[in-house]
């Protein structure tokens, strides 16, 4: 993910999407640096019980490299907003300025970390509120906070996020789609991230989403819009096609794995599962196939094909607002490289 700001002679932001490895495994700082050597902006590390924790990880990645930005996934109810504040604030200092923000709300195995919090719109309810008070802690002394799932009363930090330009504090990105999502995304969050959708549901939500914002009245800074999915990038049409559709071959053979239900009946999954009935390709190569046999999340869909095709593609979501990007393939190393080389350099023309 690049950093400068939008506009016509300038690239969208870019980073790529990858995963937290188990412990003990060396590869985070390998890839990493890579991302680093490579002209990436950094990555998102993901969150989810069972995972190695994201502010750990990130703080070790931030310590090892220069310029690399972890995008860390975190979840209201696992943290309490004071306490998330403070540990980001204080990695945004220690990383000079590199920290970024990815808010998580989607269930998960909330039992096991002592979070009661099930129903949706509750869960939605109390993420406004992680949002409101971490910008007043972030940005305000002797902060008092009266809300249905959170207090403070005259809390203030000793340590505050770094302020460069127009930057305030590390950038909140926020993922959902439905309505009660939409409605946080529209008053609270920085950016709101969209799965792999085609360009009509895309430049739709984004329409949606400014209204929502003006209706609801918010205040901050315009919301800006990011494009999370996987490109599977080789150096012919031809070839990206071909290894596309021995990849879904692969799937299919282990599609007896029944994912989760909780995950599966999320608003964002379902409209992504629903595209496979408009057709196996929509647009000009976002892959719906994969969808059928267990890909989820940025998995669901792909966009295939040889560089000049998927940076066509890109550009395309870049032309209806669209100035960040979340994109990923594995195995990780080889396509931070691949895709580094061939297709970001076409981004920056």
């Amino acid at each position: 993910m690049v950093h400068p700001e939008p506009g016509p002679a300038r690239p969208p932001r870019r980073r790529r999407d990858r995963q937290p490895q188990q412990p003990g495994n060396p590869h985070p700082p390998r890839h990493a640096r890579a991302l680093e050597e490579h002209g990436w902006g950094g990555a998102l590390i993901g969150t989810g019980w069972g995972r190695p924790d994201t502010f750990t990880v990130a703080t070790a990645l931030a310590a090892r490299t220069t310029t690399f930005q972890p995008l860390i996934a975190i979840r209201p109810g696992y943290w309490r907003p004071a306490n998330f504040a403070s540990a980001a604030a204080t990695l945004d200092h220690l990383s000079q300025g590199r920290t970024l923000i990815n808010i998580v709300s989607g269930k998960d195995d909330l039992a096991a970390y002592g979070d009661g919090e099930s129903d949706p719109a509750h869960r939605y309810a109390r993420t406004r509120e992680f949002l409101q008070i971490v910008r007043k802690l972030w940005t305000q002394e002797n902060v008092t906070y009266q809300g249905e799932h959170f207090t403070v009363t005259g809390s203030t930090l000793a340590l505050r996020p770094i302020v460069h330009g127009q930057r305030q504090h590390p950038r909140l990105y926020f993922g959902g789609a439905s309505p009660a999502a939409e409605e946080v995304a529209a008053t609270e969050a920085d950016v709101q991230l969209f799965w792999g959708e085609p360009l009509d549901g895309v430049a739709e939500r984004i329409e949606r989403l400014k209204q929502l914002s003006e209706k609801l009245g918010r205040e901050h800074a315009p919301l800006e819009f990011g494009l999370r999915v996987t490109s599977l990038v080789r150096d012919t049409t031809e070839q990206a096609w071909a290894d596309a559709e021995a990849k879904v071959a692969a799937m299919a053979k282990g599609a007896g794995v029944v994912r989760e239900h909780r995950w599966r009946t999320a608003v964002g999954q379902r409209r992504l599962l629903d595209l496979a009935a408009r057709g196996e390709v929509l647009d000009d190569n976002l892959y719906t196939a994969p969808g059928r046999f267990g890909g989820g999340g940025a998995g669901t869909t792909w966009l295939v094909g040889s560089p000049e095709d998927v940076a066509s593609s890109l550009r395309k979501y870049e032309r209806l607002g669209v100035t960040h990007f979340v994109l990923s393939d594995t195995p990780y190393l080889g396509e931070i490289r691949r895709q580094g080389e061939q297709l970001l350099p076409l981004l920056r023309t």
